[in-house]
Parts: structure tokens; C-alpha cells; sequence
């Protein structure tokens, strides 16, 4: 038996901030969902399941969150869920609710992926140490700088890329009214002369810290027949993860993500990416790996993705839009980010994605990863159904 189509009829998302100190997590997660509700026109005795996902628990300080949640999520009585793939959780948790309409478990599903960083400190929470390796380390940033800097030296990329990545989703951010960051007076020569925080990557090259929680109503072909206007369907997914640490691990393009891209290519039917694939949100915590995930993905070969970033290709109006909305380097509610992701190429495909919609987008790729480059979750959306 062929899988049930899966369609993406409602999307909500929260306005990301510093600190939501209005709400509580409760609060919080159930903005998002009652506003995917309503742009799906549906109410919680529609749903079926939840689906729910965040970043480590320690960073709240809220073990098992999803248990007392359940009330706020209109899940009392229903399966929920929780998932957890560190830094791409919020991509997998859409994965693993799009699995079960697929399946024909659940014939609606609200998926839900939240962080309330400003209860937490992730900075000091990820600067964990590495084994067999001094402790000089301080958050995610201290971990990537030294692949970030591999890749230059594999690549010969200018040092000026990454200010170009982080000038671009800043000002696209603009046109994103859900985004955290919002800096009307941002210029290319305010970031390259931000402070350097890990070498190479300066302070406007990294992303916030922020509280948020995105949301999305995923159903089957008989759902998306009632939805209120057309929806975005599943064109592929997949979840790909490897070691953090084992001999011959290329940190700068994982084997995770090559292959992980390579089977969401496969169910969808996409034989060239950088011609078929109109758009990407790509999970871009620091603004260097832009170019990096390029390569990887397959839009352009080893050592070759910067100069897609530096001719404009990546812009707004270039040939492939990257983080149209401003991406992970202006809004960043880590368990939520993977979601804004998927959900941003779904708004795309609907043609609701406001300022920053890319014009005939058509099939736009939603990318996470998280961990020490290790956990890859990915899916592409389109207009029209898989079988069309």
C-alpha cells in the first residue's frame, strides 16, 4: 500500500523575542498552536495527536516538559508525543508527525516545537567538554569556529563571506514580522565591525538567543480537501545522524547530511537541486555555514558554495533564495528553529510568506541539523501533490 499524501494546511508561529516574560512555557506553546488552528479553520476536537519537540530539558530547567503541557496542547486523552535530536529537533519532530499521517495512524496532527531560552542559559549549557581536548571551548560557537575555519582553508574563501551571509538574512529579517532580530540600521560595515567572538566568526555573524514556539497542522488527502485555501504537501523527508567524534568524520560536509539530502532527492524526484529547488531555509546558527550547507546539500560542488554567497545568488531576489525570512542568524528558539525551517518552505509553496515570499515558489527545501554537526533532518514541500 502506497503512503497517504501529507499536506501542511496550518502554520503558527509566535512573534520571536528575547524574553516572553508575559507567558509561561504553557502559555507560549499554546499561542502557536491555536494560531496554527486558525489558519487551518480548525479547532482542537480536530486534532488526533500532537507531536511535540525542544532542545535539552536542562535548558529550562523543565524535565518532560510535553507531561504537563498536554493540557495547554489539547492533548488530555490524545497520543502525544515527544521527540528530541538536539539542534535539529524541531525539523525531526515535523518528520515524525509527517510519518504518522503517512502511516495512516493519525488522520490530523498539530506538531510543535518551542524554546524559552530567556529561563535558560544555552551558552554556558552547551559548553560541554570535548573528550580528550582542552576545556577552552565557551558555547556552540567555540565548537564550529575551528570547521568554519577548515573550510576556508579547504575552500580559499575570502574572509568576507560570512559578513555577506549575516548582512543578507538581517536585512531579509526586515521583512519578517515574527523575526527576533530586527535592525533597521544594519550595514555591511556594522558587522564586519562587530567583535570577533570565536575567529572567524564575529558577533553580527551568530545567532540570538530567543523565546518562541512554531506550530503546524499536518493532515492527510481528505483533510486537505476541507482546508480553506491550498495547502503545502510533503514532497520527501528524512532524518540522517552520525557520531559526534569518530576517525575520518569530515566536520566541514558531514556524511549525515550528504546522504540525508540524497534520499529526501530520491522521494521527491529531484534529479538537479540547484534547477529544480526554487528556495531554501537553511539552518544557519552561524553565518559561515551558508556556504557550507551549499556544498553539502548538493546546490553547488566542494569549495564552491562561497561564490554562490558572493555573487548574489543567495539574496532575496537571486536565482536561489536562501533564509528568506531571516533564518536561524536573526530568530533562534533553538528546539523551534528546525520547525521556523520547514514551516517558512511550506508559507513559501502557499504563496503566504508576506514581504519575503520568493516569487513562483514552488518547491522549497526545509533544513536542520543540530548537535555536534550530526543530527540532519530535512524535507521539501511543494505546491502541488506528490502524485500530481
Amino acid at each position: 500500500m502506497s503512503k497517504e499524501p501529507v499536506a501542511v494546511t496550518g502554520i503558527g508561529q509566535t512573534k520571536h523575542v528575547a524574553a516572553r516574560r508575559d507567558v509561561s512555557i504553557a502559555g507560549l506553546v499554546r499561542e502557536a498552536a491555536r494560531s496554527a488552528l486558525d489558519d487551518a479553520e480548525l479547532t482542537w476536537a480536530d486534532i488526533d495527536a500532537v507531536v511535540i519537540g525542544k532542545a535539552p530539558d536542562f535548558f529550562e530547567g523543565v524535565m518532560m516538559p510535553e507531561l504537563y503541557l498536554a493540557d495547554a496542547l489539547g492533548a488530555v486523552g490524545k497520543p502525544m508525543l515527544r521527540v528530541h535530536t538536539a539542534g535539529s529537533v524541531g525539523g525531526s519532530t515535523a518528520l515524525v508527525a509527517a510519518g504518522l499521517v503517512a502511516a495512516r495512524v493519525h488522520g490530523t496532527v498539530l506538531t510543535l516545537a518551542f524554546e524559552k531560552q530567556s529561563e535558560s542559559n544555552a551558552m554556558w549549557g552547551l559548553s560541554l567538554p570535548i573528550p580528550f581536548q582542552q576545556p577552552l571551548l565557551a558555547g556552540a560557537g567555540g565548537f564550529f569556529a575551528p570547521h568554519v575555519r577548515a573550510y576556508m582553508r579547504r575552500s580559499g574563501a575570502p574572509d568576507t563571506i560570512g559578513s555577506l551571509v549575516a548582512y543578507k538574512d538581517r536585512r531579509n529579517a526586515l521583512k519578517n514580522p515574527c523575526a527576533h532580530l530586527h535592525e533597521h540600521d544594519i550595514t555591511l560595515e556594522k558587522v564586519q565591525a562587530s567583535p570577533m567572538l570565536w575567529d572567524p566568526i564575529r558577533y553580527s555573524e551568530t545567532c540570538p538567543s530567543s523565546d518562541g514556539a512554531c506550530a503546524m497542522v499536518l493532515t492527510d488527502r481528505a483533510g486537505a480537501a476541507r482546508a480553506p485555501r491550498p495547502p503545502a504537501w510533503m514532497l520527501g523527508g528524512a532524518m540522517r545522524s552520525e557520531p559526534t567524534l569518530f576517525a575520518g568524520k569530515d566536520f566541514v560536509s558531514p556524511q549525515a547530511g550528504k546522504d540525508c539530502a540524497a534520499d529526501v532527492y530520491r522521494q521527491a524526484g529531484i534529479a538537479d537541486p540547484r534547477r529544480d529547488i526554487d528556495a531554501v531555509e537553511m539552518y544557519v546558527p552561524f553565518s559561515w555555514y551558508e556556504p557550507m550547507w551549499l556544498e553539502n546539500l548538493g546546490f553547488a560542488e566542494e569549495g564552491e558554495g562561497w561564490k554562490l554567497t558572493e555573487s548574489g545568488v543567495t539574496e532575496l531576489d537571486g536565482d536561489l533564495p536562501v533564509n528568506m525570512s531571516g533564518g536561524v542568524l536573526s530568530t533562534n528558539p533553538i528546539g523551534a528553529s528546525g520547525m521556523i525551517r520547514f514551516a517558512e518552505a511550506a508559507l513559501q509553496v502557499r504563496g503566504q510568506a508576506g514581504e519575503h515570499q520568493v516569487d513562483g515558489a514552488r518547491k522549497v527545501l526545509g533544513h536542520a541539523y543540530g548537535g555536534g554537526s550530526q543530527f540532519f533532518s530535512m524535507w521539501l514541500v511543494g505546491s502541488m501533490p506528490p502524485d500530481a
